[in-house]
């Protein structure tokens, strides 16, 4: 074969790629690797061993990925001068370099194989270097440094500079990279850029790996669940065979979606397989065992998360539910620390979307403590960056907190409004669980005071058992019910009465004479 039929098997190799078609595409690159070698090229044989192991690499199949490397750095030794392999081989050992937390050495790799890319005037690699670079810049604690780098490579994505593999890589990359750093906006805007580049080339499959499960963290966090819960599926199939690392994460994502919309045994079904593939399936794991009513079981599995993944970095979310978790079981010493552990971060970060999330949490715990017009505050605030984040289901939920935060303070025209603006965003996305909840808030403060009692028979119960000082566990054995309907009603007491706490509930039952 002659050096030109290993260029048409490159071809075939990218084409087949494209596709989807990884088998057909390793087939290619290795009959471009023999044809380059047939024709004496080392340094193209080099090249082409390059793209064969890291498609491999890039699928999360270690064995030939490190086979073809390794051979691809032989050739490029043996080719005896440097060409643009030397460059291309450098950016898995930048990789592994940033994993085993050597970022300072995988720094100066990174640099060297953009200088080769110049001098070769190979566009892809230059990129490739330029990720690189981003990426140990973000592990060396220079987020700003490296997310330039970062945009720097996409810019020559939007510019039409590489090649349709690079694109669909450095896109990769670049999400990986924001979604580290909780940068959402930025990960949406290059998201609406690439999806402009692909639909002038319909049929290709640009997302590949863990990219394309992060693909549906921003179609859920942009309000478009039925895209993000078609994106989680089909990450689910597209990882499965074989196996690929980001499997456990692309399962637990489609449970999230489920959970969410109301879905419980689809999503236990989903986070089970999250946990199969070795993915952590928390906090949705415990959130949806507290939505079921498994207070204890939801307390002790976050109680545990917490605790285990203290001292190698708590995830934001993780810590957001916890929030949540600990607050329904009146565990307000927990739900505090977990939210000051929040904020710890996100005053460490330039994310909005942590800062929100910190604010919200925040202020979730000032409610429970009685705080209103701090609460109102952070909520408030958390719901302007949520609204300019575009981030609805989350701006919803903040209107649920300063709904009930109006209505501590008595001023129900205003939780109504809150309660209103929440009902439309959840009626809209589909999240059964939250429009159920907040229904029955709002018609919870729409009871007439001059009426008498605002609160049921069971809900007068909880309250006297309430009042005498008892948990909502020891409640729960009284009444004979579950420790997450006993929470319910004591959240409902709350908005009814217009109070915040148990010792605010306490007072006004006494003072109006509920027991």
């Amino acid at each position: 074969m002659t050096p030109a039929s290993a260029a048409d098997c490159e071809q075939a190799a990218i084409g087949a790629y494209l596709l989807g078609a990884d088998d057909e595409s390793a087939k290619r690159w290795e009959e471009a690797v023999r044809a380059a070698l047939s024709g004496g090229d080392l340094a193209e044989s080099a090249r082409y061993a390059f793209w064969l192991g890291f498609g491999f690499m890039m699928r999360g199949q270690a064995a030939p990925a490190s086979g073809w490397l390794s051979r691809a750095e032989a050739l490029a030794a043996d080719a005896g001068t440097e060409c643009r392999a030397s460059g291309y081989v450098l950016i898995p050992q930048c990789l592994v370099a940033i994993d085993d937390g050597e970022p300072a050495e995988a720094l100066e790799m990174a640099v060297s194989a953009t200088e080769i890319g110049d001098r070769f005037g190979d566009a892809d690699l230059r990129a490739f270097g330029t990720l690189a670079h981003g990426q140990a810049l973000i592990a060396m604690g220079e987020p700003d440094a490296g997310i330039a780098r970062l945009d720097d490579t996409m810019v020559s994505v939007t510019a039409n500079e590489l090649g349709p593999i690079t694109t669909g890589i450095v896109y990769c990359g670049v999400i990986l990279g924001c979604m580290d750093l909780y940068d959402l906006r930025r990960a949406s805007e290059w998201t609406n850029a690439l999806a402009a580049w692909c639909d002038s080339r319909p049929g290709m499959v640009p997302f590949r790996g863990q990219c394309l499960v992060h693909r549906s963290q921003l179609e859920q966090a942009g309000g478009d669940w039925s895209a993000a819960m078609v994106t989680a599926q089909n990450a689910c199939r597209a990882l499965a065979d074989p196996p690929h690392p980001a499997l456990g994460l692309a399962y637990y994502q489609a449970g999230e979606l489920h959970r969410l919309l109301g879905d419980g045994d689809r999503a236990a079904d989903d986070f089970r397989l999250a946990g199969r593939h070795g993915y952590d399936p928390m906090p949705g794991l415990a959130l949806l065992e507290c939505e079921r009513g498994e207070i204890r079981a939801a307390s002790a599995m976050m109680q545990r998360a917490v605790q285990e993944r203290r001292g190698a970095g708590l995830r934001p979310a993780l810590l957001s539910g916890a929030v949540e978790i600990f607050r329904t079981t009146g565990d307000f010493a927990a739900a505090r620390a977990a939210a000051e552990s929040l904020s710890a971060i996100a005053a460490r970060s330039a994310s909005a979307a942590l800062q929100a999330t910190a604010a919200q949490a925040t202020g979730s715990v000032l409610l429970a403590d009685g705080n209103v017009l701090a609460a109102l505050a952070e909520v408030r605030t958390a719901g302007r960056m949520w609204q300019t984040l575009r981030m609805p289901y989350e701006a919803a939920k903040a209107a649920v907190l300063r709904g009930l935060a109006c209505s501590a303070v008595g001023d129900r025209t205003s939780a109504e409004m809150e309660f209103d603006t929440a009902r439309d965003t959840f009626t809209r996305l589909g999240a059964l669980p939250d429009l159920e909840h907040v229904n029955y808030l709002s018609a919870a403060i729409a009871h007439d005071p001059s009426a008498g009692s605002p609160l049921s028979a069971r809900e007068q119960e909880v309250l006297t058992h309430l009042v005498a000082g008892r948990s909502n566990r020891e409640i729960a054995e009284k009444l004979v019910i579950s420790p997450h309907t006993v929470a319910r009603h004591v959240e409902h007491i709350y908005a009814k009465l217009g109070v915040t706490n148990r010792t605010a509930a306490t007072a006004y039952a006494y003072e109006h004479h509920l027991v």
